[in-house]
């Protein structure tokens, strides 16, 4: 894990973020994008939303059967 990746999923990002609360990934890919681009962005966010939580962005644990959207 390098130290971008500590600081938005341990450190002081995460704590902008708030990983486990309604709209973290939206919260994580607002902050990512202003360095890397939006869609860069939304898919770091994408998979460390996974990371942390344990499940994909919009699935929210499986309560969909026919997936986000």
């Amino acid at each position: 894990m390098n130290e971008l990746e500590k600081y938005w999923k341990h450190g002081v990002g995460a704590a902008k973020i708030r990983w486990g609360t309604p709209g973290d990934f939206t919260r994580c890919t607002r902050h990512l994008a202003k360095h890397v681009g939006l869609a860069r962005a939304k898919r770091i966010c994408a998979q460390w939303h996974h990371d942390q939580d344990g499940i994909w962005p919009g699935h929210h644990g499986g309560d969909n059967p026919n997936g986000p959207g």
